[in-house]
């Protein structure tokens, strides 16, 4: 059984995960990424906002909570020392090219993912927090030669973290079955 701390993170992530998507996708569509104005555009029970600027007010909103959340969640698995147990380490290298037992494999796949999706987290905020004050911060679109780079590395982070969230979830009930996605929510 997850704890009460990890369950408010998740319900929070998921929310605000949920709205920063929904409401990017509203900016996306007042000027696509791939294609211009004239690019394809997403239909409208896809999106939150109702036009370019509430879509971003919904964006920037959801943004806050989000970065706060993720903050406060670093702090937490740092004080309770969680790191040690959910990310990443030599033994799950060492489980992923030598092991033989399926549910061990499928853990050490679930913490390399788990760890992962925290770059692709902190990189969305930091393309956002460029594309959200160019002027202020010119040399974070520097860093990626031009607006659009910007904008294209911003956008590739939905579609990843999807596809992490799919494959989390099922990598979470491959190793705890439907107990562990329970704990996680519900129980």
């Amino acid at each position: 059984m997850q704890s009460l701390p990890v369950k408010i993170f998740h319900w929070i992530n998921l929310l605000s995960l949920t709205l920063m998507i929904t409401s990017g996708l509203q900016i996306y569509n007042a000027n696509p990424v791939f294609g211009g104005r004239g690019g394809w555009h997403f239909p409208p029970i896809l999106l939150l906002g109702g036009w370019l600027a509430g879509g971003r007010h919904w964006h920037f909103a959801a943004m806050t909570i989000f970065s706060l959340n993720l903050f406060f969640y670093g702090i937490y698995i740092l004080v309770t020392r969680r790191w040690k147990i959910r990310f990443f380490s030599g033994k799950d290298l060492e489980a992923l090219q030598k092991t033989r037992n399926k549910k061990r494999t499928n853990y050490a796949w679930h913490r390399l993912l788990y760890t992962m999706i925290i770059g692709v987290l902190l990189l969305s905020i930091f393309t956002g927090v460029g594309m959200y004050k160019p002027a202020q911060f010119d040399w974070i679109v520097d860093v990626f030669g031009s607006w659009q780079a910007l904008r294209i590395v911003h956008f590739i982070g939905v579609p990843l973290f999807v596809i992490y969230s799919i494959v989390h979830s099922r990598l979470a009930f491959k190793i705890g079955g439907s107990n562990l996605v329970k704990s996680i929510f519900l129980q």
